[in-house]
C-alpha cells in the first residue's frame, strides 16, 4: 500500500483506533492506542511520547544517572513521528493498523537514545557507499504452560514447561503443541514477519525461528515486533514465551544470532568465487572490523546480567573472539555456499538482545573494519574455539564489558559520544540494581553453614 491506501484503511476500520509502539533501550515495546481521528492530525505533523521511556529500565524505575530525561528535566513529551513505512495489521487483534514510531529531538532531527534511529544512520553511511546491507535474526527461546499470574504466584520458580525433555528439532513435539505452532507461523506471516523456519530446540518447551532476510531496518523491525508478537499469541494458547538469556545453568542458553552481508550493484559483496574461502577483501575487513570491536562494543550484543550466564564454554555460545568456516564454536561463523547465501553470523548474541542495537553493532563494526582498510590476519579457528585464545576473550561480565565501552574511543567514534554515554550509563544503572538482590543461590550457600 501507498501512503494514501494506508490511511484510508486507517479511517475505515471499523475499531476506529490505531495501535503505535516504540522500541527503548533495552527493545521492549512501549506503547498506546489512539484514535481514529487522532492519528489523522498526526500523521503528517508529528506527534509526541512521554520521554520517561528512555528514562527508566525494564521495570519502570527511573534512572538516576542519565541526563536525557529525569526529575531534573520533568519527564516531557518528546517529539515523535508516525512511520507509515511500518504499517502492519495485527491479525489476532482483528486486522487492527500498526505503526511504529520514531523519537525526535527539539530540531526534528533523529533522537541520540533512539535505537531506531542510531540503526538508520549507520544503514545510511553504507548506503553512501553504494552497499545495501541484508540482515536476518534467528531467536530461541523458552515456552511455559502459565499465566502472568501464575508465573507471579510461583514468584517465578518451578514453572511448567510446554512440553518436558530435550526434544532439539522434534517432529514429536512440534505435533504435541500444534495448534500454538501453527498459529506462530501463520500469524507471524500475516503481521509481515515471514518465517524461514520454525522447529523445537534442546530443552522443554524451546523453540528456535529463523526470520526471513530483509534489508537491515526492516530487518531489526521484524525482529524488535517477532518477540513481543510471539509473547502476544502465546497468551491466545495460556502460555508464557520468554527470551531471557538462560534460564537454567542445566540448560543451554537461548541465541539471537545475526546474519549480515553487504550488496551492491545487484551482487552479494562479500563473496569472492577466486578466493580459497569464498570471501571477498570486503568481507575479510567486515570480519576484522567486527573481532576488533567485540571488545568495544559487547554490551550491544549482551545487555543484561543474565547475557553473561549464556556466555560460557561448552554452552553453544561463545566465549573467545574467534571466527571459523562453518564452526558453531566461534563468535563469527562464515557461511560460504554460494553467491546468494554468502554472509556471517555474529554468534555472541543473545534472543534478550535489543535487534535495533545489535544490528547496529554488527553493521558499524563491520563498517569500522571496511573503512580502516583491516586485514584479517587473524586465521580461521578449526576445531574447538573455546580453546583458541589467540585472540583474548570476551568480558566476563556486564559490568567489565561497559566499562571497556564507556571509555572506548572506538565506540565512540562508531556510535557517537551521546549515544554510548547514555547506552553505558543504563547498563551500571542495571548492574547496579543486580548488586542489590539477594539470590537464591546466598540462601542456599550461606543460610545454615555461616
Amino acid at each position: 500500500m501507498d501512503g494514501s491506501e494506508i490511511i484510508r484503511y486507517v479511517v475505515n476500520h471499523p475499531q476506529g483506533k490505531v495501535k503505535l509502539a516504540i522500541a527503548d533501550i533495552d527493545g521492549i515495546l512501549r506503547g498506546k492506542y489512539i484514535s481514529t481521528e487522532k492519528f489523522q492530525s498526526v500523521v503528517d505533523g508529528g506527534t509526541s511520547f512521554c520521554d520517561v521511556i528512555f528514562g527508566w529500565d525494564a521495570a519502570d524505575l527511573a534512572y538516576d544517572n542519565t541526563q536525557f530525561t529525569g526529575w531534573h528535566s520533568g519527564y516531557p513529551d518528546a517529539p515523535a513521528r508516525i512511520d507509515l513505512a511500518t504499517f502492519r495489521k495485527i491479525p489476532w487483534e482483528n486486522d487492527l493498523p500498526f505503526f511504529l514510531l520514531e523519537l525526535e529531538n527539539k530540531s526534528g532531527g533523529p533522537a541520540h537514545v533512539d535505537p531506531r534511529q542510531l540503526l538508520k544512520q549507520l544503514t545510511a553511511r553504507a548506503e553512501e557507499k553504494g552497499w545495501t546491507p541484508y540482515f536476518s535474526q534467528e531467536f530461541e527461546w523458552f515456552n511455559f504452560s502459565e499465566t502472568p499470574d501464575s508465573a507471579a504466584e510461583k514468584q517465578f520458580r518451578n514453572l511448567t514447561p510446554l512440553t518436558p525433555g530435550m526434544f532439539g528439532y522434534s517432529i514429536l513435539r512440534s505435533t504435541l503443541k500444534n495448534p500454538f505452532f501453527a498459529d506462530l507461523f501463520e500469524l507471524l506471516r500475516k503481521f509481515g514477519i515471514p518465517l524461514e523456519g520454525l522447529h523445537t530446540e534442546t530443552g522443554p518447551g524451546t523453540y528456535e525461528a529463523a526470520i526471513a532476510y530483509a534489508p537491515i531496518v526492516e530487518s531489526a523491525d521484524r525482529a524488535v515486533l517477532f518477540k513481543t508478537a510471539v509473547k502476544e499469541i502465546a497468551y491466545k494458547h495460556g502460555i508464557m514465551a520468554t527470551f531471557m538469556a538462560k534460564i537454567s545453568e542445566n540448560l543451554p542458553g537461548c541465541g539471537g544470532h545475526v546474519h549480515q552481508s553487504l550488496w551492491g550493484e545487484g551482487k552479494n559483496a562479500f563473496y569472492d568465487a577466486g578466493d580459497p574461502n569464498k570471501l571477498s577483501p570486503l568481507m575479510k575487513s567486515y570480519i576484522a572490523g567486527q573481532l576488533y570491536c567485540l571488545p568495544h562494543i559487547l554490551p550491544m550484543f549482551a545487555p543484561t546480567i543474565n547475557s553473561y550466564k549464556r556466555l560460557v564454554e561448552g554452552a553453544w555460545a561463545p566465549t573467545t573472539i574467534t571466527w571459523g568456516i562453518d564452526n558453531r564454536t566461534t563468535a563469527l561463523r562464515v557461511l560460504n555456499g554460494g553467491a546468494k547465501s554468502c554472509r556471517l553470523e555474529t554468534r555472541v548474541i543473545g534472543a534478550d538482545v535489543n535487534p535495533y542495537l545489535a544490528m547496529a553493532a554488527c553493521l558499524g563494526s563491520g563498517l569500522y573494519g571496511i573503512e580502516k582498510n583491516m586485514s584479517l590476519s587473524q586465521p580461521p579457528t578449526t576445531g574447538n574455539g573455546y580453546r583458541d585464545y589467540s585472540n583474548g576473550v570476551l568480558p566476563g561480565t556486564l559490568y567489565e564489558a561497559t566499562k571497556l565501552m564507556k571509555e572506548s574511543t572506538v565506540a565512540q567514534e562508531i556510535f557517537g559520544n551521546d549515544f554510548v554515554t547514555h547506552f553505558t550509563d543504563t547498563r551500571l544503572w542495571e548492574w547496579k540494581q543486580h548488586l542489590k538482590a539477594v539470590t537464591d543461590w546466598e540462601f542456599k550457600r550461606y543460610w545454615e553453614i555461616i
